[in-house]
């Protein structure tokens, strides 16, 4: 599978990321801590990426509770150097590993949290770590120079930006610039062929600065999937019918219709409408990598198949049309 240099990191990173937050839960709700992908289900899939070419696991410290680190650290306890030397873990902070209020990017809890990171990942040195979220009772000064501090140790090689608004990207930058602190050298927001808000206010920003970009969601909590059907009741265990209040936008004949048109699309290729979605997203050429989050081995059919296709410019446009 392709590598890329994500940003000026000097870090590669594969086209698809296997996005984790599906281990032991269902990404960093402590309502579904100890739920989501078991332990031997993510080992399987964890495998089944490795041979897919897949070299980027996505995870963050929340993810179940702290489980999903723990799954990886398993799993790479149990091969040899020359996969653990080619793995490229990606954890974030932010939130809490409870139900407990703890969470934020202040500058003690980013060292204390890290370190819990690492000792359930099995490893002394992150490649990449992110700040989970924009975190409005910190100044952005103190967590950047708790990640310049961190990079400086040798404990981070890099430092990203989830879940973050043009706005505070930009002033972050700044900070970093006139602070001679480490910067952010790559964005991970929502971004599919239903949610494009990214292209307005972010990617002009990782145009001027030279940032990667790694987007999660890229089939926008399986609205892309086709699992969803106009005037059908969402499938059972499905996100519609765990945790739906991010997606109800969508409920609309606007969507349908679009969704409709993209799996006539997919049909006339012999692909999955998942797949077609995926390879939309890795055709759009501000995107370092797509983080795909399968649940079970099963779900990776449908990177298998994006990594296959290649879309022309002209192809990717019309069906960005689709959706505008």
């Amino acid at each position: 599978m392709e590598q890329r240099l994500l940003g000026r990191s000097g870090i590669e990173v594969s086209r698809l990321i296997l996005g984790c937050g599906n281990f032991g839960g269902i990404g960093s709700s402590p309502a579904f801590f100890g739920q989501g992908t078991p332990k031997d289900e993510a080992l399987r899939l964890m495998d089944a990426a490795w041979e897919l070419g897949i070299t980027t696991f996505d995870t963050a410290d929340a993810y179940g509770g702290g489980r999903s680190e723990t799954f990886i650290g398993e799993w790479l306890a149990t091969k040899g150097a020359d996969v653990r030397d080619r793995i490229v873990i990606v954890t974030k902070t932010f939130n809490p590993l409870d139900e407990g209020h703890d969470h934020g990017l202040g500058r003690a809890r980013i060292h204390r949290q890290l370190e819990g990171s690492l000792t359930r990942l099995g490893i002394e040195h992150v490649p990449l770590y992110m700040a989970h979220d924009f975190d409005p009772g910190t100044p952005q000064e103190e967590t950047l120079l708790a990640f310049d501090e961190l990079v400086r140790a040798g404990k981070v090689g890099a430092v990203g930006a989830s879940n973050f608004t043009g706005e505070q990207l930009a002033e972050a930058l700044e900070l970093s610039f006139l602070e001679g602190l480490t910067r952010y050298e790559w964005v991970q927001n929502g971004f599919s062929l239903l949610e494009q808000g990214d292209r307005e206010t972010v990617f002009p920003l990782c145009h001027e600065h030279g940032l990667g970009y790694t987007p999660f969601s890229p089939l926008a909590g399986g609205w892309l999937t086709g699992k969803y059907r106009r005037g059908e009741e969402p499938p059972r265990g499905s996100r519609m019918t765990q945790r739906p209040e991010p997606y109800e936008e969508y409920r609309s004949d606007r969507v349908f219709d679009a969704l409709e048109a993209l799996e006539r699309e997919a049909a006339q290729r012999g692909v999955s409408t998942a797949g077609l979605a995926l390879a939309w997203a890795l055709a759009v050429p501000e995107l370092t990598g797509v983080v795909i989050g399968p649940a079970q081995v099963a779900h990776l059919a449908p990177a298998a198949e994006a990594a296959g296709l290649v879309l022309s410019g002209a192809e990717r446009d019309r069906l960005t049309r689709l959706f505008a």
